[in-house]
């Protein structure tokens, strides 16, 4: 897999994010991606041809070695990536719709000039309105999907401990068989790590969580010198009073027609009584 290509994908996100998000995304970049790449894989080399049994059988180590590793720690570690770094798209997507729907706005104004179409190109996007809940929706689907791998581990590798002899009693297996893990240590500790980095992001996330709701509390309760109510209700009532007075206008742009045409009946008939 090209890691360098996923990096640049989610790192796009990068500039539109907070600080506890530019943060997490270098954990996510070092700490992940790099230890994945660099040591994760070559110490995960010999997963197969090193787990070996004292027997002949045929197909016996293959077997035992499905029984107690029905998934490779390396597969399971880029899924989780992944996944964990999907959400980050819908962000991305979110910044793409408001540049275009401001570039729309530039043209239909008669400004769209380069240097104002590379000045929104430029601009950081501030996390409120919808964007703040697409932001938020995507780091708790983050917090979910960490949470959801750490169990699955759990699950599958009880205690995140690699150990040097399993005994498997399966079929084609003659008897029961000792089996030999290779360099267990090391990929304990690497296990671990992985999964210790993991805790790392969910406490990033939730972090993050509670940032953001906290600043758009800040936000919403922040009130201007003389306004009982906050900005929010503030720029409802003003879009409402802007809506009803485009009504008044436009009733009374058709009144004066509607007045004559009732009218002209009645000069009709003023005018033949005066006959």
């Amino acid at each position: 897999m090209n890691w360098a290509t996923f990096y640049a994908v989610i790192s796009g996100v990068n500039r539109h994010s907070t600080g506890i998000g530019r943060i997490w995304l270098s954990v996510i970049f070092i700490f992940r991606i790099l230890v994945l790449v660099v040591a994760a894989e070559s110490a995960w080399g010999d997963e197969k041809s090193g787990f070996t049994c004292n027997t002949q059988q045929p197909g016996c180590d293959s077997v035992c070695y499905d029984q107690f590793f029905p998934i490779s720690h390396i597969r399971l570690w880029a899924l989780q990536l992944i996944l964990v770094s999907t959400p980050a798209l819908l962000v991305a997507m979110h910044v793409a719709h408001r540049r275009h729907v401001d570039k729309k706005i530039l043209k239909m104004s008669g400004r769209g000039s380069a240097k104002d179409f590379e000045q929104i190109k430029n601009q950081k996007i501030k996390i409120t309105g919808a964007l703040w809940w697409t932001y938020t929706i995507s780091i708790i689907f983050r917090i979910i999907f960490e949470v959801v791998f750490l169990y699955i581990f759990y699950v599958i590798y009880p205690g995140f401990r690699m150990v040097r002899l399993v005994k498997c009693d399966s079929y084609p297996c003659p008897n029961t068989v000792d089996c030999f893990v290779s360099r267990p240590t090391e990929k304990t500790i690497f296990t671990v790590f992985m999964l210790t980095v993991s805790g790392v992001c969910v406490l990033l996330n939730i972090a993050e969580v509670v940032y953001l709701i906290s600043k758009a509390c800040f936000r919403y309760f922040q009130r201007p010198e003389g306004d009982p109510k906050g900005p929010w209700l503030t720029q409802k009532l003003s879009s409402y009073k802007q809506n009803e007075i485009n009504q008044l206008i436009s009733e009374h742009s058709f009144k004066p027609r509607f007045n004559v045409a009732r009218k002209s009946p009645v000069d009709k008939g003023e005018r033949c009584s005066a006959f």
